[in-house]
């Protein structure tokens, strides 16, 4: 038997933090904006955005009052930006002066599909500075 390094995961755990409760805010043909409380942690940012996961893996949207039938339309990928409060989740579909300044203020993001794969889903926080953690491997079975 030959002893192998186990490989570390570059993604962090999935969060025990139960998700918060989000309001949907705003639909496109492509995108969906929802809103949560305005003091919500990272983990339980990463909380919805795992709650989003499961329901594509699952077809249950329509248990998060989002319309299933509107997800599985998407042709071929559709977005999920979640903000923390609703002050600056306007800021992709206000015309002029944008209502939090010039940069995306989104707390996490969520694609599902993509150009080649329908059912590719991915994961981000997103941090000040343009930085970001990916949830999981978009690509993983």
């Amino acid at each position: 038997m030959v002893d192998r390094p186990i490989a570390k995961s570059t993604y962090p755990p999935r969060p025990t933090t139960p998700p918060p409760p989000f309001k949907l805010f705003h639909t496109t043909d492509n995108s969906i904006t929802l809103v949560t409380g305005a003091n919500a942690t990272d983990d339980q940012i990463a909380a919805i955005l795992w709650q989003l996961h499961d329901a594509a893996r699952t077809h249950t949207f329509d248990q998060l009052h989002i319309s299933q039938k509107f997800v599985d339309a998407r042709d071929p990928m559709i977005w999920f930006h979640i903000y923390r409060g609703p002050k600056c989740a306007s800021e992709k579909y206000t015309p002029g002066t944008l209502p939090c300044g010039p940069s995306y203020h989104a707390a996490g993001d969520y694609t599902l599909g993509s150009f080649s794969n329908k059912n590719r889903d991915d994961a981000v926080l997103l941090h000040a500075g343009d930085k970001q953690t990916e949830l999981w491997n978009p690509d993983a079975p």
